[in-house]
């Protein structure tokens, strides 16, 4: 599915819909823009030895803008660890995904009510999602008659996470019990090194045919087809119609990680054919042919963007190591015996290292 062709031409399509402003148009390229700044600086970041690791979302920045942009403020995401200009949209601290990638909190984030904390261990998150949204249906959250007391959950993957067992037992869950769930997978086109290929014989979008719930192939790097697809499958769940799977078919600009050298795996050929599918550029072109930016507007653009890449960098010097009460405190809303067990005998373990 395609709203806008990589050369900036506005097409439509029968059952979706993107109905925006030129004021609209302009917020997408906004969050794009900074987003890709800020991912730019923390991958900077790291190259200085102030982060221990950093996953790239370039050539992303569209699946991102307009899954996060088919949100209600009541819907809750499940990332995994690439959603950087997700957790910008929403409004997330940004501060607290330098510090997971810094090593200061162990993922103890603020607002996890919406945006819970990045899933490390590929797939686990999808699991959680799933079971999050059942708790949604048996708390009368799903299918209301006042719409306004609906909520969702988005679980965003990779392609690579598709072939996890944990992913697979996901969505038979939420086939067999309609969770009010949609599965954001960014086909990036490489799992670290394994290309698509050999994930699956078939377009991803067409497995969930299989487990019994509709799935649907989105272009990832057309930002006004993203949030047409994502705002149709939020809208299914809400209502209680279960769950959908989305494939944003896009590409990895970067490297999987800091520590990953895509150059020994993947062709330079092919880096620059989806150089020309960017979806910067590609929004950039048709705002231009409808008279709603020229350069004075981009050069604002980049301005803020500077003022959030210094602020961005400035903000590692207050990053602060949250110690394990604090975090032994966030395990659940109620202490447990079996909790208080555990903190126990780290307290014990850690009076072993002091002094005398």
């Amino acid at each position: 599915m395609q709203l806008l062709t990589p050369e900036g031409t506005r097409l439509e399509h029968p059952d979706f819909h993107w109905d925006g402003s030129g004021d609209d148009l302009r917020g997408r390229l906004r969050d794009m823009w900074l987003g890709r700044r800020f991912d730019q600086e923390a991958t900077a970041l790291q190259r200085h030895g102030e982060l221990g690791l950093w996953p790239p979302q370039l050539g992303q920045e569209a699946a991102q803008v307009g899954a996060a942009r088919a949100l209600a403020p009541a819907d809750h995401v499940f990332p995994s660890y690439r959603e950087h200009t997700v957790a910008m949209v929403l409004g997330i601290p940004m501060t607290q995904i330098l510090a997971l990638f810094r090593g200061c909190d162990a993922g103890h984030w603020d607002m996890q009510d919406r945006f819970r904390t990045y899933g490390i261990v590929i797939g686990a998150q999808v699991l959680q999602a799933v079971g999050y949204a059942m708790g949604l249906q048996l708390d009368g959250l799903v299918g209301a008659d006042d719409e306004s007391r609906n909520e969702a959950v988005m679980a965003f993957h990779g392609d690579g996470a598709s072939s996890q067992g944990d992913v697979n037992e996901a969505y038979v869950f939420a086939a067999s019990y309609q969770a009010p769930v949609v599965f954001f997978c960014q086909n990036n086109q490489w799992a670290i090194s394994e290309p698509i290929a050999l994930q699956s014989r078939i377009p991803l979008y067409q497995r969930a045919r299989g487990f019994g719930f509709p799935g649907v192939q989105v272009d990832g790097n057309d930002v006004l087809a993203v949030e047409a697809v994502s705002r149709w499958a939020m809208d299914r769940a809400r209502r209680g119609d279960g769950p959908t799977f989305i494939e944003a078919y896009t590409y990895r600009m970067g490297a999987h990680t800091t520590s990953d050298d895509p150059t020994k795996y993947r062709q330079a050929a092919e880096e620059e054919q989806w150089r020309g599918r960017d979806p910067i550029s590609r929004l950039i072109t048709h705002l231009r042919s409808i008279d709603e930016i020229d350069d004075a507007h981009l050069a604002r653009l980049e301005e803020e963007a500077d003022e959030l890449g210094a602020s961005t960098r400035a903000s590692i010097a207050g990053l602060r190591d949250v110690d394990m009460e604090e975090l032994f405190a966030a395990v659940h809303a109620e202490p447990t015996v079996s909790l208080a067990s555990q903190q126990r005998q780290y307290t014990d373990f850690q009076s072993g290292f002091e002094e005398d």
